[in-house]
């Protein structure tokens, strides 16, 4: 784990490592195992007296044909480096920012969320200008239902409108093409920017790093805020709810049943989720200790990230609202059906197209009466049609003969 994190504290080496261990000892005694093999050694030790650990060079070594093959990226070494006057040694401080994206790995790992080879830290975002955004943690935990989550931490010591704009720099980067796409898509992105919202997820840059997520919308955003107050994390969040709006909440979907239709269009927006760190430690990954922008309660994280009012529902709305329109279209063409003239009953969809249509028309028979009756004059028509060729087709019946016996010819036996 030291060489995706760098630097880490036993205790947040164990939660990363073996959470199932009701205590950290067997992990502490495999980094003391592992400093006798010079693979690791002590950084620092804190204020609390807990030990910073790091890879040697050796070890960094051993990590790099261990990860990279798998392609984990490793972090980059530290090296020791010393004052030469002084022989302190340089670099050697393992600030609060950097503690606390390791311990929200290891809290997200404890309750089984990312696989401990499933996380990354300061993993770099290129925008079209060229600036790069860095992830401070990057997790992927296909099996718990996250795929992949980018996480900033932050201990209030950015101002709120910051955080904003790294929400924003997400956005734009969720809104790239793949180096792939099609010129034609390129120049047409190129002249009009809105257009990318017509092209999909799979043909744009984040498809090419990172796998579906699942769900609509961007790759997800976590903020989690530590050693903060409640207040000041209530005025952060109203500040990237208001400012960041743009970038987070969803649309209305652009249909003909607008009306009908109450669910919300994600598909250009970033999930947004927040929490804080002792929330975390207290009550655990798993907990219902998130809350996405927009929403008032806490939910557990899949539920923070599903959208319950987005495109399943647009799905049963839209269809609910289309049945519900041929109905009364339907409704509206029967009122205007005429009545039959002799049984009194409405004409039906295909009488009426048969006796309004020019091409059937000429043949739809009595114009004025129902499909049941045209149909029984036609029954009756070819009935007598029938009985005449019948008639027509029997051979002449032969004469009456006044006298039967008597010889018909020329001459007559004389009496």
């Amino acid at each position: 784990m030291l060489g995706i994190f760098q630097r880490a504290t036993a205790d947040q080496l164990w939660k990363l490592t073996r959470p199932d261990n009701r205590h950290d000892k067997l992990t502490r005694d495999t980094l003391l195992d592992l400093q006798d093999h010079h693979l690791v050694r002590i950084e620092l030790v804190r204020e609390d007296q807990r030990q910073v650990w790091v890879l040697t060079k050796r070890g960094h070594g051993e990590a790099k044909k261990l990860l990279e093959p798998k392609g984990i990226r490793v972090s980059a070494l530290r090296e020791e480096k010393y004052d030469p006057v002084t022989g302190e040694l340089l670099g050697a401080s393992y600030d609060d920012h950097s503690a606390a994206v390791t311990t929200t790995a290891a809290e997200l790992h404890r309750v089984g969320i990312g696989h401990r080879f499933g996380f990354a830290t300061e993993i770099p975002h290129r925008l079209a200008g060229g600036y790069v955004q860095r992830a401070d943690l990057v997790v992927r935990a296909r099996e718990a239902g996250v795929p992949v989550l980018l996480l900033e931490i932050d201990r209030r010591t950015e101002d709120a409108h910051e955080l904003v704009t790294k929400l924003r720099r997400y956005w734009e980067w969720g809104r790239l093409l793949a180096p792939d796409a099609h010129r034609l898509t390129v120049d047409l992105v190129r002249s009009r920017p809105d257009a990318i919202e017509d092209v999909g997820h799979e043909k744009r840059l984040w498809r090419r790093v990172y796998p579906p997520t699942g769900r609509e919308g961007l790759v997800p955003l976590a903020f989690v805020f530590a050693d903060t107050t409640a207040a000041k994390v209530d005025n952060t969040v109203k500040v990237i709810e208001e400012a960041g709006r743009r970038y987070w909440a969803p649309r209305r979907y652009e249909t003909y049943y607008q009306e009908a239709i109450m669910a919300k269009d994600y598909s250009q927006a970033v999930l947004v989720v927040v929490t804080t760190l002792e929330q975390l430690k207290e009550h655990g990954a798993d907990a219902a200790v998130w809350r996405r922008l927009g929403r008032k309660d806490e939910q557990s994280l899949t539920d923070a990230l599903d959208n319950a009012d987005g495109d399943a529902l647009y799905r049963r709305q839209y269809a609910r609202a289309e049945a519900e329109d041929e109905w009364r279209r339907a409704a509206e063409r029967e009122a205007r059906w005429p009545v039959c003239k002799r049984c009194g009953r409405k004409f039906t969809d295909q009488r009426w197209e048969e006796t309004t249509a020019h091409r059937t028309a000429w043949k739809a028979g009595d114009l004025s009466v129902c499909g049941t009756c045209h149909a029984d004059d036609v029954a009756r028509q070819e009935a007598a049609a029938e009985a005449a060729r019948l008639e027509a087709a029997a051979p002449p019946a032969p004469e009456d003969d006044p006298e039967p016996g008597r010889r018909r010819g020329w001459f007559r036996r004389r009496p």
